[in-house]
């Protein structure tokens, strides 16, 4: 091989790779276009099919009385998708709802809504997504999550819902749950991130608004669709303190 043609094959491999990732941002592009494009029905329907979830493992015993009575902030987050072009990836929203007062002690607030990326949920499965229930315990893990986007794992210690004993209760900020092809597992939340869903609030609301008005605040009646009886369900569930 000549001297001039070396240059010109790395140029030409330069030019490959470029190609190739600029093709690869188009896809993740189109993923989340796909994935995060919304408006307000199918905004009202993310909060029904939370319902059903949030149903269906209270229903299953899934997740103990125990453990919802004494959560001061939920977050249901249906059919968290693999994305795969992300290894280990995956992607998703729902509603978090937290209890009202200054101490978590009163009734269930508004929804506001959520997106989660980086979930590690169901893949060792090989399901393409997967309903997942986190159970926020302390204020300390609800600071972390309205403080903007988090990193779960690093700003609040997690341990996996199910089976779950009193030492557990008392001393993790977090619970998680998920259920994939109707088997019932835990959730790794090591890569997770979690940030306001700003679209769908002002959506659902009418208004631009942050999480921390909608949950703490209490500046919002629920939406009427999805949002009315996702309360009245965790009320009849986990009832004032």
């Amino acid at each position: 091989m000549s001297r001039a043609t070396a240059p010109k094959n790395a140029i030409l491999l330069t030019a490959k790779h470029a190609c190739f990732s600029f093709l690869a941002s188009l896809v993740l592009f189109a993923f989340s276009v796909q994935a995060w494009g919304g408006n307000k029905t199918k905004d009202e329907d993310t909060l029904i099919n939370a319902r059903g979830v949030l149903q269906g493992m209270l229903f299953d015993k899934n997740i103990s009385r125990d453990a919802i009575e004494k959560a001061e902030c939920i977050v249901v987050l249906p059919e968290v998708k693999k994305v795969g072009l992300v290894v280990g990836g995956s992607g998703g929203r729902g509603p978090m709802l937290c209890r009202t007062g200054s101490t978590f002690n009163g009734g269930w607030s508004a929804p506001a809504m959520y997106t989660v990326g980086g979930m590690s949920a169901g893949l060792q499965l090989g399901a393409s997504s997967s309903d997942v229930v986190l159970l926020i315990m302390t204020e300390k893990g609800v600071n972390a999550i309205l403080n903007g986007k988090s990193r779960v794992a690093a700003d609040a210690t997690v341990a996996v819902g199910p089976g779950a004993t009193a030492q557990r209760l008392s001393g993790s900020d977090i619970l998680s749950y998920g259920k994939s092809q109707g088997l019932f597992l835990g959730v790794s939340l090591n890569r997770a991130s979690l940030e306001p869903d700003d679209d769908a609030n002002k959506r659902l609301y009418g208004k631009a608004i942050t999480p921390t008005e909608i949950l703490r605040h209490n500046q919002v009646r629920p939406p009427a669709i999805g949002g009315e009886a996702l309360i009245s369900l965790l009320d009849a569930n986990a009832p004032s303190k």
